[in-house]
């Protein structure tokens, strides 16, 4: 094999076999989301993904969940920060995340 040869495909699946690079996610567009990262903690509406952010929309900063299992058992938070705007979260910050089953909180709280 001559390197200097290289299609781009071959290229391509190259780079998947070593990188292991995947574009598969679980997480679904217009689907709701509690989102924990290393520093915040964020739930929102699922806009826009791709291979190095979600897009959220109608989000919120949560500074306070109070007690995480009662927050998700019943969208009960203790303080609420909404973004103005649509918010960017590098995956890469991600820790994990859940299904939000709740209205998302609109409101400053």
């Amino acid at each position: 094999m001559n390197i200097d040869n290289l299609t781009l495909g071959e290229i391509k699946s190259l780079k998947k076999m070593f990188t292991n690079e995947s574009n598969e996610t679980e997480f679904k567009i217009g689907e709701k989301y509690f989102i924990r990262t290393v520093t915040m903690h964020h739930v929102g509406k699922l806009k826009k993904i791709n291979d190095r952010e979600l897009v959220l929309e109608n989000a919120s900063w949560i500074a306070d969940s109070g007690r995480f299992h009662d927050a998700l058992k019943n969208g009960k938070l203790n303080e609420v920060e909404p973004f103005v705007d649509d918010v960017i979260v590098m995956r890469d910050s991600i820790i994990d995340a859940t299904i939000w089953r709740h209205e998302l909180p609109l409101c400053q709280k």
